[in-house]
């Protein structure tokens, strides 16, 4: 049996659905409800390769996630993280995404 190593950009793709099954299960607020669409949208960017919606997307969740850290669960900051170093390797630019 041989298994397939996913590429950066299908990890990544599957870093932002993770982002969003997190939240889901997390309780509805203004913030986790804005996150969870965003990441919809960041999966979709991902998978079409749209580097502008991408890093739009990324951005914008980067920002909410510092402005309301203390509202969502901790362990979404490092799951952004990850997402974003997962990006960088598959030749996205977004290191001038840290908000």
């Amino acid at each position: 049996m041989t298994t397939t190593s996913l590429s950066p950009r299908e990890r990544a793709a599957q870093d932002a659905a993770a982002l969003v099954a997190l939240l889901r299960a997390t309780p509805t607020t203004t913030v986790s409800t804005q996150l969870i669409e965003l990441g919809e949208h960041l999966e979709r960017a991902i998978q079409a390769f749209h580097m502008e919606a991408i890093r739009f997307r990324a951005y914008t969740m980067s920002r909410l996630i510092k402005q309301h850290g203390s509202e969502l669960p901790a362990e979404v900051a490092p799951r952004m993280e990850a997402l974003l170093h997962d990006l960088e390797a598959a030749g996205f630019q977004t290191k001038s995404v840290t908000a």
